[in-house]
């Protein structure tokens, strides 16, 4: 099957490859393209702006949550009924994880690159110019396109100086034959407001990222030639591929369960395919906000709660008594990560959260945890069997303590045992991906039922 596509890469991190991914997806749906967005590894923040640039669910490729054959397949999914998918890359174009169990991976594995080579895709390589010389740039950018096995479809150059500078960086990339697709002066009125665990989730601040984005996209607009940067997309070969289904239940077994799921602005984390995975076998899912609704809605059988910020909102998380006290009673099947966690907890920097998890506590911790990681499941819980491998990852700045009698959920380190279960229960600081794993919503809607 073969859809336009191109990756947004750049040399590091801070160049500009969101404002710039961003901007040219919501140029392009501002032309009446229908663009599918896409982002390289586990982020699930940069998700929610290319979703409000697109208009369409932002997606995640990432061969260490779900595997190297399923990134294709994953992406023409997305991108069904698409003019051109747009792939966000992460870090810098090399940069990806060591150690994955690949012999040759050389510390490439999951990095913008290898997904790159995965979808036979040319790149698009963001350039902070704002401290280099034309030369330079030129320099780092052949650098770039000799050191992998990467197509090269051209460059953007950010926070241009001056006309000069621009010229400057457009004649001695000529030079060495790579098109400029569009330069970006510095633009001090485009920004994604940042904190403790990076940007600020778009569905955090509602009206002020719609503005945000839509300025992306005029930047990007008044800024790069989108004729010459479709035609970039248009040069990627046909994949071959199969898009990626959501493996329906085997039989109809009476009714749809109905499945509730945590959003709102605490709760901006989750991949879209689990959602599809738990509809396929044979869930009813429906939306809920631990904010704002104060019961659960009516006929829940079973609750998913995934990632978000509660740290931000624990005061107004706590005043929602009626929810809390809800789930604190809840007996039906309950999977909940990092956040859920979290909230499931019997408080949270001492305050008062739902409690279903006995006498677990937590408590901001000063330094960040992030990474992959590979895991084995230490006991039987609503989605995993004992000895069962995943992989997934953390990102969070907290630190839980056991109650008394915990059940460990997982095992990935050597400092020991990882979240828990309690019953139906099972929460941790895993994040998975059910693409790669998709008995689990195979087994929640079971349990459910």
């Amino acid at each position: 099957m073969s859809v336009p596509r191109l990756v947004v890469a750049a040399p590091a991190s801070g160049s500009g490859k969101t404002t710039v991914a961003t901007g040219l997806m919501a140029a392009l749906a501002a032309r009446g393209l229908a663009v599918s967005p896409h982002k390289v590894g586990p982020d699930y923040i940069d998700p929610g702006y290319h979703a409000l640039a697109a208009g369409r669910p932002g997606r995640n490729l990432d061969p260490w949550l779900t595997s190297e054959e399923l990134v294709a397949p994953l992406l023409l999914h997305g991108a069904a009924g698409a003019d051109v998918a747009v792939i966000e890359g992460v870090m810098g174009l090399y940069d990806g994880f060591t150690g994955a169990g690949r012999d040759d991976s050389g510390g490439d594995f999951a990095s913008t690159a290898h997904v790159a080579a995965l979808l036979d895709a040319p790149v698009v390589l963001v350039v902070d110019a704002s401290a280099a010389s034309g030369r330079s740039v030129a320099a780092a950018v052949h650098g770039f396109r000799t050191y992998g096995n990467v197509r090269f479809g051209g460059v953007i150059l950010n926070k241009v100086g001056s006309d000069a500078h621009e010229q400057m960086c457009r004649d001695a990339l000529a030079d060495i034959g790579l098109p400029v697709l569009g330069a970006l002066r510095r633009h001090d009125g485009v920004s994604t407001p940042s904190r403790h665990l990076g940007l600020i989730p778009a569905a955090e601040r509602d009206a002020e990222a719609v503005a945000a984005v839509r300025r992306m996209g005029e930047l990007v607009a008044e800024s790069c030639d989108l004729d010459a940067v479709m035609a970039v997309a248009r040069s990627a070969p046909p994949l071959a591929a199969a898009p990626w289904e959501p493996p329906a239940a085997e039989e109809a077994r009476g009714e749809r369960p109905r499945i509730a799921i945590a959003g709102g602005p605490a709760f901006t984390f989750g991949y879209a395919e689990n959602e599809e995975l738990l509809e396929a076998a044979g869930a009813e899912v429906v939306r809920f906000d631990p904010l704002r609704d104060e019961r659960l809605p009516s006929g829940t059988r079973g609750v998913v709660i995934g990632g978000g910020f509660p740290e931000m909102y624990a005061a107004e998380l706590s005043a929602n008594e009626p929810l809390r006290r809800e789930l604190a009673s809840f007996t039906g099947p309950v999977y909940a990560e990092c956040a859920g966690l979290l909230y499931l907890a019997r408080e949270l920097d001492g305050v008062p959260m739902c409690g279903l998890l006995g006498e677990v506590t937590a408590t901001m911790a000063p330094r960040l945890t992030l990474g992959y990681r590979a895991a084995v499941a230490v006991s039987d819980s609503v989605v995993a069997r004992t000895g069962e491998r995943v992989r997934g990852h953390e990102f969070h700045r907290t630190v839980t303590a056991p109650g008394h009698g915990a059940t460990a959920a997982w095992q990935w380190s050597p400092s020991g045992p990882e979240g828990f279960v309690q019953g139906p229960c099972v929460a941790s600081y895993l994040h998975l991906h059910w693409a790669g794993a998709p008995h689990f919503a195979q087994r929640m809607v079971e349990a459910c039922r």
